[in-house]
């Protein structure tokens, strides 16, 4: 799987607009900035309503992602922007677990030994 690159670069993620130079809208209600200008609105009127700030990012080769998703090796669940951005760091797993019917809590901590 996949593992963190580039630990010194950030990103944010945040609701519309996309105003931004370097802005990609990922879905309806939610952008991702690499651009130094969304940075210069942080703490004042201009910022998005919704940010999440995140530093470094995962990659994977040409195809790898999509094997791994086909694989069964990702759970998937819908995005939810009050997990992304409302709910706590530490809770998000096991919220976005919630949405498909998991309760992380119950899962065993080795995988291959049911």
């Amino acid at each position: 799987l996949g593992g963190p690159l580039a630990e010194d670069r950030g990103f944010i993620l945040h609701t519309p607009p996309s105003r931004f130079a370097s802005s990609i809208r990922i879905s309806d209600n939610t952008v991702i900035t690499t651009s130094r200008d969304v940075l210069e609105t942080l703490g004042t009127q201009q910022q998005p309503s919704d940010v999440l700030v995140a530093l470094g990012y995962a990659s994977w080769d040409k195809g790898q992602l999509e094997q791994e998703l086909l694989d069964n090796a990702w759970l998937t669940a819908p995005a939810d922007l009050n997990i992304l951005f409302k709910t706590p760091i530490a809770e998000r797993w096991r919220e976005a677990a919630k949405l498909i019917g998991i309760d992380i809590l119950t899962m065993p901590g080795v995988a291959g030994h049911a």
